[in-house]
């Protein structure tokens, strides 16, 4: 008996060896996964890895065009195709995606589940122009052009690579969201900063000066916690926990604020102060900023908008627009979950899964094998066949995730922005993005999320666990 536990004993101990070297070699797979002449920085690892389990990757890729900085691959480039920019070792809890969940993202509906993994250790990405943001576990990764402090690291310097922001040591971020000039971040406690360039209000603080380093927002809110946050080249949005929303910065007469006569912006053109939108239903569960105009999804899923309508862009079959919000005609029966506005086009996801565009299609960006306009939202097609879960909009370009975790990406494809080589400049209709599969033996590319700026682009996805 004595002879068969030590026995016993030997062969658990080279089993657990044989597993711990397993791991090391996948951790240092992860952590030297090369990219180009580079390597892949690890920039975050949970401390709670199992080493009988495993852990789960998470990489983010970007591509399209890096002149300055904003793919974070170290160099100025063009990447024709996605290529990893950071990694991220999880655990991984014998269920892929159960031990983090996404930040929550302009424009989507927080669902019941996504209220729940706020405890959960949450993930986001987002794209300005010309910087590009990563949010893990509340640390904040940014990189790219630093013009007018956008970075908000303190000074206006472009970081090639992804870079800590140090202002958050002592708070925990759930979600960020950049626009041209600026950055906006929302914490745990429903705290609203801002950074970057302050023209036209952007900011929210009054001034219009910059803000080199992260700085609160002191809002007519009080104290009242934020609960989702938009932004675009040069205003902002934020809903509070009640449903209410606000907006300040740019309104040329448009009316994108949506506050009405005597409420708006200055003879500067600008509202540096948070402003309640008080035109509205009821309670707000998601917002999102166009180029000119403002959408908002209504706690029972409607959709409202106002603002610039030149393009189409607020999809009432007409060119009649202005700061009065109101509801899309064709949609009021749908039930949307997420929406995403570019310059001067939109998309629309319904709880079906069908992905809806109108507006200005100059570019493609609307994903209906044309370059016309759509007066109103119409279903894409080429999408009808997947169950699309999660969309997004660049300025002139458009995407969707289905519910297998691939990527189609549509529109304008000037400066590589669609991750696929070889396509023309306007393209017409969905694409699937196809991933290098390199020998690293991580498997396959799962798409999470996607986010889109002026010449680039982003994807976060789950590449393995090791076992």
């Amino acid at each position: 008996m004595e002879g068969k536990g030590n026995g016993g004993s030997s062969r658990f101990k080279v089993k657990t060896l044989v597993s711990v070297i397993s791991i090391w070699r996948w951790q240092h797979k992860c952590l030297y996964s090369t990219q180009g002449k580079g390597k892949v920085p690890l920039v975050h690892k949970s401390r709670d890895i199992n080493e009988e389990e495993g852990g789960l990757l998470l990489q983010v890729l970007s591509w399209g065009r890096g002149a300055s900085g904003q793919l974070g691959g170290g160099i100025e480039e063009i990447r024709i195709y996605p290529a990893p920019v950071a990694n991220l070792l999880l655990p991984n809890n014998n269920n892929n995606n159960s031990s983090f969940s996404l930040s929550p993202t302009p424009g989507r509906i927080l669902l019941n589940d996504d209220d729940k993994a706020q405890t959960k250790l949450q993930v986001g990405i987002s794209c300005g122009f010309f910087h590009s943001a990563l949010l893990v576990d509340g640390n904040l990764w940014v990189w790219g052009k630093g013009d007018g402090g956008r970075l908000g690291l303190g000074h206006e310097n472009p970081m090639f690579l992804p870079t800590l922001n140090p202002f958050f040591s002592s708070s925990t971020l759930r979600s960020v969201a950049l626009g041209a000039l600026h950055s906006v971040a929302l914490n745990s406690l429903g705290q609203l900063y801002t950074w970057g360039f302050g023209g036209f209000g952007a900011l929210g603080h009054s001034v219009y000066h910059m803000e080199l380093s992260p700085r609160l927002v002191q809002a007519s809110w009080g104290a009242a916690r934020i609960r989702n946050i938009a932004t675009s080249g040069t205003h902002t949005a934020a809903i509070t926990a009640s449903g209410q929303l606000y907006t300040w910065g740019r309104d040329e007469g448009d009316g994108r604020l949506g506050l009405g006569p005597g409420r708006g912006p200055n003879e500067g053109g600008g509202l540096g102060i948070p402003s309640k939108v008080t035109a509205l239903p009821g309670p707000i569960a998601a917002v999102c900023c166009g180029g000119f105009f403002t959408m908002v999804i209504t706690e029972n899923g409607q959709l409202w908008n106002w603002g610039a309508n030149s393009n189409y862009e607020l999809g009432r079959g007409n060119k009649v627009g202005g700061w009065e919000p109101k509801p899309i005609p064709r949609l009021e029966d749908v039930h949307i979950i997420q929406i995403a506005s570019g310059g001067y086009h939109s998309l629309a996801l319904t709880d079906e899964g069908k992905v809806l565009s109108w507006g200005h299609g100059g570019h493609g960006q609307l994903g209906h094998s044309s370059i016309q306009s759509q007066k109103i939202p119409t279903v894409i097609e080429a999408l009808a066949d997947d169950r699309i879960v999660y969309i997004a909009c660049g300025g002139s370009s458009s995407a969707a995730i289905t519910d297998k975790g691939r990527l189609y990406m549509w529109g304008n494809a000037r400066d590589s922005q669609l991750g696929i080589p070889g396509l023309p400049e306007i393209q017409l209709c969905p694409v699937e993005v196809k991933f290098l599969m390199e020998d690293d033996g991580l498997g396959p590319y799962n798409v999470l999320s996607v986010a889109i700026g002026a010449s680039h682009a982003m994807c976060l996805v789950v590449r393995s666990s090791s076992t």
